[in-house]
C-alpha cells in the first residue's frame, strides 16, 4: 500500500522532470499548448504502464493499441517498439514516448495520442 504510492509518486516526479526538460527545449517552442500536451501524455504514459518499472512494455503496449480499436500482432508491437527506441531497448520509456508523440514519426505511432476518454473527449497531439 504505502511503498506501491510512494513508488507512483516518484515515478510521477521524474515524469515532470522530462516535462520541464521538454517545456526548455528551443526545438519545441514553437509546439502549440505544449505544457497541457505534455499533462496529458503523462497521465496516458502512466495509464499503459503496466509493470510500474516507469517503462511501457510489449503487454502495455498491446493494451493501448487494443484499447484504440487497433489491436496488434506480438510481431507489430515489437517492430513498433523498435521503431520507438531505434532498437535500443525492448521497452519505450517516457522520454521516447513523448519524443514519438511530439515529433514527426509514423502514423501508427502517432495512434497513440489519439486514446478516445468518455470523460475528457480525445487526447489528441496530431
Amino acid at each position: 500500500g504505502k511503498a506501491f504510492g510512494l513508488l507512483k509518486e516518484q515515478q510521477r516526479q521524474k515524469l515532470e522532470e522530462i516535462n520541464k526538460e521538454y517545456l526548455e527545449d528551443q526545438k519545441y517552442r514553437d509546439e502549440e499548448d505544449l505544457a497541457e500536451k505534455l499533462e496529458g501524455l503523462k497521465n496516458k504514459y502512466a495509464e499503459f504502464d503496466l509493470n510500474d518499472q516507469g517503462e511501457i512494455d510489449l503487454m502495455g503496449l498491446k493494451r493501448m493499441m487494443e484499447k484504440l480499436g487497433v489491436p496488434k500482432t506480438h510481431l507489430e508491437l515489437k517492430k513498433m517498439i523498435v521503431e520507438v527506441t531505434g532498437g535500443s531497448s525492448n521497452t519505450i520509456n517516457y522520454r521516447d514516448f513523448v519524443k514519438m508523440m511530439l515529433g514527426k514519426r509514423s502514423a501508427v505511432l502517432k495512434l497513440l495520442s489519439c486514446v478516445h476518454e468518455p470523460s475528457a473527449g480525445s487526447l489528441c497531439v496530431c
